[in-house]
């Protein structure tokens, strides 16, 4: 019978690719279980970058509707 698999939230997406990276770099599983693993990595990972892009999606609307419309890159925070 085979497993069905679900699309979650961004954030259980996320979740679950760090156990399944953790398990994979663990180096216990089987080659199947590892394949197994890469396989539903690869799906939450596209299920993420959905999320993502939702979102920034999202956000341009909002930006918009307040009469706005920039967009910038994240330079995030590099001060330490």
């Amino acid at each position: 019978m085979p497993r069905k698999t679900t699309t979650p939230d961004f954030e259980t997406a996320l979740a679950e690719l760090e156990q399944l990276v953790e398990r994979m770099e663990s180096g216990n599983q089987t080659l199947e279980e590892a394949l197994r693993s890469f396989q539903r990595g690869i799906e939450l990972a596209r299920a993420c970058q959905e999320g993502l892009k939702e979102a920034e999606q999202r956000v341009e609307k909002l930006v918009q509707q307040n009469g706005v419309v920039t967009t910038e890159p994240y330079q995030g925070n590099d001060s330490a």
